[in-house]
């Protein structure tokens, strides 16, 4: 068994071992991209990372279904390349932030003047609500935003009512409404 082992592992260059690693990674990491961009409405986009990464599929695959019964091993690089891709495909997402999101926040009512007002002055659109919770009245915030600006949102909410409960989805249609300042959509 030891020794189907060895012979499995040194069957393969490690240049070859390593470029299966990476390319697989590579290639499933504009997968996950693609997937992500398409279900958020950029077509266009997840078209042409489709492109490649097909491209780069073909020719990874090919080399570990040809050599898989000798080399093992590049079934296993195939694998662990794979499971790499969809970690920095998915962390790639999250920093390019694409899209955009409605925040949702219930802030205490004594607070929204406050809030709206420092949201407006960072150039976002604010619409507000009156509700009723439990034990206080509140208001409702609906921010409209991309995905990059929701941090600095939420942070500024929680600066100025730290029991507000915030909540922010995935905008995929919108239409109509007045919706932030232009450079807000721009960045």
């Amino acid at each position: 068994m030891v020794d189907f082992i060895i012979r499995a592992v040194i069957a393969v260059h490690p240049l070859e071992l390593f470029l299966i690693f990476l390319l697989k990674a590579i290639e499933v990491a504009i997968a996950t991209l693609r997937s992500i961009l398409i279900n958020k409405g950029y077509r266009r986009q997840g078209t042409i990372l489709s492109f490649f990464e097909v491209l780069l599929w073909t020719f990874v695959a090919s080399r570990v279904i040809m050599g898989m019964a000798d080399a093992p091993i590049k079934g296993i690089m195939y694998s662990l390349g794979f499971s790499l891709g969809v970690y920095v495909g998915s962390r790639i997402e999250s920093y390019i932030a694409m899209g955009q999101v409605m925040i949702q926040a219930i802030v205490s009512r004594e607070f929204t003047v406050q809030i709206t007002g420092s949201l407006r002055d960072l150039g976002y659109a604010v619409t507000t609500m009156e509700a009723q919770g439990r034990d206080s009245e509140k208001s409702v915030l609906m921010i409209f935003a991309k995905r990059k600006g929701k941090d600095e949102i939420v942070e500024e909410i929680r600066k100025l009512d730290e029991t507000a409960m915030i909540i922010t989805n995935d905008v995929t249609n919108l239409r109509g409404g007045t919706i932030a300042a232009a450079r807000k959509l721009l960045k």
